[in-house]
């Protein structure tokens, strides 16, 4: 009887020294969550979040794993076959007339299989149907095709990214386009805080999943293409990219979860937006423009319609203004959002 009593007692002994490590178990991550920053990322598909967390990796975390830069490797090839077909289809749309002797080639390269990888047949045919002029003048018509804007500069490496022991260099990783698909998070330590970087897909269908991580964001970086008023969405040709951001702001601004958080508006793509105005402006999708085809107006009436939608008493909103490939400038922008983030929590 004795002896059952004392196993018991041991019994329970041994249940609350497990309840108590669980207990203090818990109340460590509680504190490593309240003692991180988490800094949350949104924006419609191709606004450019996923190059700003590879920016990140790049300056704080030492780069890409091998693992990592052979998953590049194979999309890159991969894309390379895509935007090709891209732009021949864009030849047909447009009836733009190839080189005679391209045109053959032409068909016969939409019948590759975008994952058979880079053939030697499939590297000259890539090679001579891009310095075809028709396929220049395509791409720089690729508004509404879908055709990355990095495009051009794949294509014109083509030889160094089908050499057989290539390796993707850092700036071939930035502008390597891959959708994100679920949730990327990248966590680093810097001014003496433990960051995490959350990214979900910018794709309508993957904008349902964000709703699990906006409880804890220390901020929220919203990432919007500046130069996209005059394109359309890949899942919906009938409506405009600036649109769908523009809206997709609005509702994220006004949720209650995000009353008191504070937003850092990157518009992104001001390269582009110094290119793009010199033919077309942001009058394509906002009637009341009157800023002509100057890049400093579009800059400051895109700003202000942004502005509109997310302003609140209970919190502020930083624009902040970059090229997420552009190396330099995406240092600069990393080194305005930790002093952002930094003084808030002073």
């Amino acid at each position: 009887m004795g002896n059952k009593k004392g196993k018991k007692k041991q019994e329970v002994k041994k249940q609350k020294e497990k309840n108590q490590k669980i207990e203090e178990m818990m109340q460590r991550e509680q504190n490593n969550l309240e003692s991180e920053i988490m800094l949350l990322v949104l924006g419609t598909g191709d606004s450019g979040k996923s190059t700003f967390v590879k920016q990140a990796q790049l300056l704080y975390k030492n780069g890409f794993s091998e693992k990592e830069c052979d998953r590049f490797k194979k999309a890159i090839r991969k894309n390379l076959i895509i935007h090709m077909k891209l732009l021949i289809r864009g030849s047909y749309d447009f009836g733009l007339e190839l080189k005679r002797s391209n045109e053959r080639r032409a068909r016969k390269f939409l019948d590759i299989d975008d994952r058979s990888g880079l053939s030697e047949k499939t590297i000259i045919s890539i090679k001579k149907l891009w310095k075809d002029s028709t396929l220049k003048e395509v791409f720089e018509k690729r508004v509404n095709l879908q055709i990355p804007d990095t495009a051009d500069y794949f294509l014109d490496s083509l030889e160094r990214i089908a050499e057989e022991n290539y390796s993707p260099t850092n700036q071939d990783i930035i502008n390597c386009r891959i959708p994100t698909t679920g949730i990327n998070e990248l966590q680093f330590q810097v001014s003496g805080y433990p960051w995490r970087i959350v990214d979900v897909g910018g794709q309508r269908s993957e904008r349902r999943k964000w709703i699990h991580h906006f409880k804890h964001a220390t901020i929220v970086l919203f990432v919007v293409a500046i130069s996209e008023y005059d394109q359309y969405l890949f899942e919906d040709q009938n409506i405009n990219r600036m649109f769908e951001s523009l809206e997709l702001f609005h509702n994220i601004a006004k949720k209650g979860t995000f009353v008191k958080t504070d937003f850092i508006l990157i518009f992104n793509k001001m390269d582009l937006l110094k290119k793009k105005i010199k033919k077309s402006t942001p009058k394509i999708c906002f009637k009341d423009y009157k800023g002509g085809h100057h890049a400093s107006e579009a800059k400051k009436f895109i700003t202000r319609k942004f502005l509109k939608v997310g302003k609140s008493k209970k919190r502020k909103v930083y624009p902040m203004y970059t090229s997420a490939t552009n190396n330099l400038t995406i240092q600069n922008t990393f080194d305005k959002i930790i002093n952002t983030v930094a003084d808030n929590l002073m």
